[in-house]
């Protein structure tokens, strides 16, 4: 891919929004290092071109709070392990960005002051206007709502441009592609659609708080190298959501 001019940027503040599971490799469970270390590979190059970078990571590549109320586990308490999951996660992504020189803050909705900031919103923004990428940890704090739902939040407080959905597939389908070889993908989709279809691309309350706030969702696949880069130039194969 040629040199990108940071001019050229079609955002140039995002909130990029992974899975715990894109963290896995082809694990079962767990960190794989080299992923995580080809993932934060991803957003220096993204990040040296001068976009301001947020991020959100899930935890269910070591807990999920679901999954946990469903085997018997009361639900709150399930959910604030999957909070805490997500902390892990951050702090292993703040480790390999800060290896490659990439000045990162770790703020946790949960305070654990020895650990990573609590969340203050202005000074999370002034972390940004010094250029320096912003994992958001914990989700919102609260019990009942994913990982999605923080990354949006979050996103309209920071007054991001966008949200970043990095998958396995290249972009919203009308099915699932990896069972279905006659799937067809969106190249744009509106909120609502995504709602009425129920197209899995974020829990119902994320995509409702970003239609709310016209915030466009990007998806794409967080396997093709460069490919965040690309998009931010308005190149490559996604799917945005919209109005």
């Amino acid at each position: 891919m040629p040199p990108i001019d940071s001019s050229a940027l079609t955002f140039k503040r995002v909130m990029l929004k992974i899975s715990g599971e894109a963290l896995m490799g082809e694990q079962a469970y767990g960190l794989h290092p080299p992923t995580v270390e080809r993932i934060a590979n991803e957003v220096k190059t993204v990040h040296e071109l001068g976009a301001e970078i947020c991020m959100v990571i899930g935890g269910g590549n070591i807990f999920r709070g679901l999954q946990g109320s469903a085997q018997g586990m009361e639900r709150t308490t399930a959910d604030y392990m999957g909070m805490l999951a997500t902390v892990m996660n951050a702090l292993a992504m703040q480790s390999a960005l800060e290896s490659l020189d990439v000045y990162t803050r770790v703020i946790s909705a949960i305070p654990m002051d020895q650990v990573c900031e609590p969340y203050i919103r202005r000074r999370a923004v002034r972390h940004l206007e010094k250029k320096r990428v912003c994992i958001f940890a914990a989700g919102t704090g609260n019990p009942y709502f994913t990982t999605d739902t923080a990354a949006t939040l979050r996103a309209t407080e920071m007054a991001c441009q966008a949200i970043f959905k990095g998958t396995k597939v290249d972009g919203v389908y009308d099915k699932d592609p990896e069972k279905h070889e006659d799937a067809v993908r969106y190249d744009n989709v509106s909120y609502n659609d995504v709602l009425a279809k129920r197209l899995g691309v974020m829990d119902a309350s994320a995509i409702a708080l970003a239609r709310d706030n016209r915030l466009p969702i990007i998806v794409f696949s967080l396997d093709e190298p460069g490919g965040l880069k690309g998009i931010l130039a308005g190149e490559g194969t996604y799917t945005t959501v919209s109005e």
